[in-house]
């Protein structure tokens, strides 16, 4: 099918909504959505690649071709960007150093770890994001990190995360592109504990040494809560309360990760909540199926109303997406590629939204008019402006991409 012909005839019926396609298309190509590299690995990073998950962090099934060395997981990611569109950042977690062939403790990394992480992202012309890493190893055993009762743990951890601050911000100013920091600990107790608030003051403690002296110019710095972990299921440390509660008072962001909540709670929901008391927020978008399961994003329901709620409120430079999801039970690649485009997706869809027409019908009352026009958009010719834009950024429209990929499997992946 002639994908420009598709397009002005779908341009043509969003005209008549008072919806502009080209505007959206370019609204939309603004928009960074920051790809983890954890992805391509497992979380298992190249400090120790071969250690086990600790921290309430697992990945399921045994996909070959999973990425074993710095070179390969780049090559990999590199593939996967050349079949998304828009603009992209990488989120790396501090495990994924390149330690110059050195073993490096992490309260002792440094921006010279991640310079050749630094020049690549300059060569390939993308932003980067960053992570502490709190979990798979020995001094997180204990099942406690910044909370813990041990000076000494707690300390190890503390200058852990104020050295990734630090080479987030060197990375900022760099690129000259604002990272964000995300700092998530998985901290808590399998059984119900006596002095949750012990522990809630030592973390805060803790939270205070990280972020005095940060430098918002080139780094934005967020806090992310839980619900729940494995072998922490009756009391977080890091809860919502707490981080947001931090978060409002020392203006920093906090992480809204979708598969950290109830069950019956929902991300889309507490976005504009958010915004209301901070300046921005960072999200962690991945499918949690009954449970924080970080399966690969899809196009539900969920996703959609995440992206309408940032469109709405032109929210796009105050909320900071970053995807979340590992799954090494299909390839890699693939899941980069099917996550990060249905993120692109959904922000494409609800910005195909006469957002101010619906507006004006809610304030006036006329919700049975919201409902029909809210369900009869629903079959308007959205995936032709996708498919418009995708060709215009040159990468594969529609299930194009998949060839691509198995090709990759076949030449690559199959050979390590």
């Amino acid at each position: 099918m002639n994908t420009l012909k598709a397009y002005e005839l779908a341009k043509e019926l969003y005209a008549s909504i008072g919806v502009d396609t080209d505007k959206a298309i370019e609204r939309l190509k603004a928009i960074p959505v920051s790809m983890h590299c954890w992805q391509g690995d497992d979380v298992r990073g190249f400090e120790n690649p071969n250690g086990d998950l600790t921290g309430g962090i697992q990945t399921t099934g045994n996909y070959p071709g999973r990425a074993t060395t710095i070179a390969e997981l780049r090559a990999d990611f590199e593939k996967a960007a050349s079949m998304i569109p828009g603009k992209k950042k990488i989120s790396l977690h501090a495990i994924y150093l390149d330690n110059l062939g050195k073993k490096v403790e992490r309260n002792e990394i440094e921006p010279k770890h991640f310079a050749s992480w630094l020049e690549w992202a300059k060569a390939n012309k993308i932003g980067v994001d960053f992570n502490p890493t709190c979990f798979s190893h020995p001094m997180s055993d204990s099942g406690f990190t910044l909370s813990s009762a041990d000076d000494s743990i707690r300390e190890y951890w503390v200058e852990h995360c104020i050295k990734s601050r630090i080479i987030a911000e060197y990375f900022g100013r760099e690129l000259g592109d604002t990272a964000c920091t995300n700092y998530w600990i998985p901290d808590g107790f399998k059984d119900i504990p006596i002095d949750r608030y012990g522990y809630r003051e030592r973390l805060l403690d803790s939270y205070d040494k990280i972020f005095a002296g940060q430098n918002k110019q080139y780094n934005l710095n967020a806090v992310e809560s839980k619900v729940f972990g494995i072998g922490a299921e009756s009391c977080t440390i890091g809860s919502l309360e707490m981080c947001f509660g931090y978060a409002v008072k020392n203006n920093l962001m906090v992480t809204l990760d979708t598969g950290h909540f109830h069950p019956t709670e929902v991300v889309s929901d507490k976005i504009s909540s958010a915004l209301t008391f901070l300046d921005d927020v960072m999200l962690h978008v991945s499918r949690p199926v009954r449970w924080d399961s970080d399966h690969v994003v899809i196009f539900d329901d969920e996703l959609k109303y995440i992206a309408q709620e940032i469109i709405r409120g032109n929210f796009e430079n105050r909320v900071h997406i970053g995807l979340d999801f590992f799954d090494a039970s299909i390839n890699r690649i693939a899941a980069w590629v099917i996550g990060t485009r249905n993120m692109q997706k959904a922000l494409m869809y609800a910005l195909l939204e006469p957002t101010e027409k619906l507006k004006k019908l809610e304030l006036e009352g006329d919700y049975t008019s919201r409902l029909a026009l809210l369900e009869e958009y629903k079959s308007y010719p959205f995936a032709a402006v996708w498919d418009y834009y995708c060709e215009s950024e040159g990468v594969p429209v529609r299930d194009a991409w998949l060839g691509e990929v198995k090709k990759y499997e076949a030449d690559v992946l199959a050979k390590r």
